[in-house]
Order: C-alpha cells, then structure tokens, then sequence
C-alpha cells in the first residue's frame, strides 16, 4: 500500500511523548477522551501498533503523563549542581515548586483530568504511579538526612513520613485547582508554609528519642 512522504516521516517520528502530546491535544480541543484507541490512531495517522507499543490503553497513557510531570521535575531539579547540598526544607521547596510550575504549563490538561475525576483528588487512580514515585523520592530524602542508624526505626518512619508528605501534596494540588490568584501567588506562599511543617517532621531524631523515651515509660508503667 502506497503511503505519502508526510505520513511516512510521521511513523517513523512516533514515539511515546508524541503520542501523549496528541492525546492532551485531543482531550482539551474536544473536552473529552477520544473515543476509541482506533479512532485516536486513525486521526493521528499511526498505526495501533504504534500506540501498543508504548501503551496499554488509555488508562496507561494517562498515568504516564502524570509519570512524565514527576520525572521532568526531577530533570529540572538534576541540572542543579547544589541541590545535593541543599537543606532538607530547600529540596522539598524546589520539588514542589518545580512540579507545580510543570503543572501550571499543563494546567488545562490537568485541571481537565481532575474534574473528570469522581472520586475525588486523593482517589484518583490516574495518579498511583505518581504517587509512587513521589514517596519514593521523599523516603530517599529521608535516608539521606537522618541521623539515625537504627534500620527497624527507619522502616517503621519513612512510610509515615512519605505518606504524610503525599497527603500534604494532594492539598497544595487541591489549592492549586481552585487558586484564581496572579501567578498563582497564594499558592507558592502555601507552598512555603507547609513545607515547615514536613521538614519538622523528617527530624527522625527527635522522634526517635520520644518513641524510646515511650518505650521506657511503658516498662516502667509495667513494672
């Protein structure tokens, strides 16, 4: 089957940030999801295959995108030759800055995904991979500032530590979805607020002492 000289340079070019960036395109031009795989393909002038090699389904694709948000924030953030030496409130205040100003060059997409969404932000299962690598981001940061060398310590904090941080972040997101401000002002300054309140928490030294000083208590209750 003969093909044009423009299509050909196409399939040849497809590749899975394509595919997402037609997909976002289609989503805010029609204000819903292509109906079908098929369809998606066919106006976009690849084949199935193309798409299946890369994704899935459309629920594939759309975690990947939020994926592809994290990871070029971390991109961002890697090309910071300092950042390894920043301060523990530092590296959270450049990763939620950095992620939030990716969202806002996305905000139609995102906003759209989130009203889409109907079970609320916290349950939004396009955001599972995500979510993901964000905890893993934030039990790395943990590692790397902790005073403590008690490794069952570790492992019992860090999921309460990285879990709260996610929590946290579904808030400033939900802010975010409604903040109307210039330059989303009120936004960067909640930002700034919170990120006190996860910095103390990520002083595993003080909380390892109130928990021993717990467990000597309750001896001593025993006794």
């Amino acid at each position: 089957m003969a093909t044009s000289k423009k299509a050909s340079i196409k399939k040849n070019l497809i590749d899975d940030n394509q595919i997402i960036s037609d997909y976002m395109n289609d989503v805010l031009l029609h204000n819903q999801e292509p109906k079908n795989i098929y369809i998606f393909c066919k106006n976009h002038d690849f084949n199935e295959s193309d798409f299946y090699s890369f994704f899935g389904s459309f629920e594939a694709l759309k975690n990947e995108i939020w994926v592809k948000f994290f990871d070029n924030a971390l991109v961002i953030i890697e090309k910071d030759t300092a950042f390894e030496s920043y301060a523990d409130k530092d590296k959270l205040l450049t990763l939620y800055f950095t992620l939030f100003e990716i969202m806002t060059l996305n905000r139609s997409y995102v906003l759209f995904a989130l009203k889409n969404n109907k079970e609320g932000i916290k349950n939004l299962k396009y955001l599972k991979q995500f979510r993901n690598r964000f905890k893993e981001y934030i039990t790395a940061i943990i590692r790397e500032s902790s005073t403590s060398s008690n490794e069952k310590f570790l492992k019992v904090i860090e999921p309460v530590f990285s879990e709260g941080a996610w929590i946290q972040f579904l808030l400033l997101l939900k802010f975010w979805n409604h903040d109307t401000s210039k330059n989303f002002e009120k936004t960067d300054i909640l930002i700034e607020k919170s990120v006190n309140t996860v910095v103390g928490l990520l002083d595993t030294k003080q909380l390892e002492n109130l928990l021993d000083l717990g467990k000597f208590l309750w001896k001593e209750k025993r006794k």
